[in-house]
């Protein structure tokens, strides 16, 4: 019976905190779908007349939406691929004993905690300038001509931008798992003579999987919501050509003013990014039977 009341206590005290974020999630979610369904134009608001289904169908058909589809995807890829790699070089580079360790473990740190928009606005005016960049410099004085990163491989420079940000987070979540790994096996494999690679392939990567999978799973979603960053350095040209799902909603809501187009676009968005997220909590879930 006590049991039965502290639970009962226990649901009522949480109540407040649940309804309110489901508050917080529903209402703005409602109000999307609402809209979705309107032919709303921010230039003539007092025309509101109802759209059914046709927002979704221009969105759906509209070739820009396959071309931002095809580099939200090209994008999340690109990113993961470098942040695992260089993720699992840095962890190894610093569970080694090196002088000042705690320092070098702050500066890889470092970049993650930068805000998007101040970190595209370095790297465009920095490094990717072709004119005053670091790059540039650096390809005068080998004698080469400076390349223009983010005109003629805007969607490429976005990539290493945005992974420039999350590898310092692959790299904490690796390390952390990497210190967790039994270290007499490790002795144990070296005295009967495994060579460092063979090590690393049978020992280390497989220990690795799991944190592998968390940080697969935390960088996709929120990587599938990349805008500052083609917001400040691309505008999502030329073209289409850096322009994702996120980019296209934001254009379509308030630069063609089509509010009913772009929260069409935002609920599309969200069904698929809800698609992806459950296949990763699948695999994941799987992957943490194992």
């Amino acid at each position: 019976m006590a049991t039965t009341h502290s639970r009962v206590a226990a649901r009522f005290m949480l109540s407040p905190a649940v309804l309110l974020l489901l508050a917080w999630m529903i209402v703005p979610l409602s109000m999307t779908i609402y809209f979705s369904f309107l032919r709303y134009n921010l230039l003539n608001p007092a025309i509101d007349a109802w759209a059914g289904w046709s927002n979704y169908e221009y969105f759906l058909t509209d070739p820009a939406f396959f071309a931002a589809l095809t580099n939200t995807l090209l994008l999340v890829g690109g990113v993961l691929l470098i942040t695992i790699i260089g993720g699992t070089l840095l962890a190894l580079l610093l569970d080694q004993p090196i002088w000042g360790q705690g320092i070098v473990r702050i500066l890889v740190l470092a970049p993650f905690f930068v805000m998007p928009t101040v970190s595209a606005l370095v790297w465009k005016n920095m490094f990717m300038n072709p004119v005053n960049g670091l790059f540039a410099h650096a390809a005068k004085a080998l004698g080469l001509q400076p390349f223009d990163f983010l005109a003629h491989a805007p969607l490429f420079s976005i990539i290493l931008i945005v992974a420039w940000q999350w590898l310092p987070f692959a790299a904490l979540i690796l390390l952390t798992a990497l210190q967790s790994m039994d270290q007499e096996q490790m002795d144990a494999s070296e005295m009967d003579g495994a060579g460092p690679f063979s090590r690393f392939f049978y020992l280390v990567l497989p220990h690795l999987s799991r944190a592998i999978t968390v940080v697969v799973l935390i960088q996709t979603i929120f990587l599938l919501s990349i805008f500052a960053e083609i917001l400040v350095t691309t505008n999502g040209g030329p073209g289409y050509a850096s322009t994702n799902i996120t980019y296209l909603v934001y254009a379509q809501s308030l630069l063609q003013f089509d509010v009913g187009g772009g929260s069409a676009g935002g609920i599309i968005a969200v069904i698929l990014a809800n698609i992806v997220a459950i296949f990763l909590m699948r695999m994941i879930g799987k992957n943490l039977e194992a």
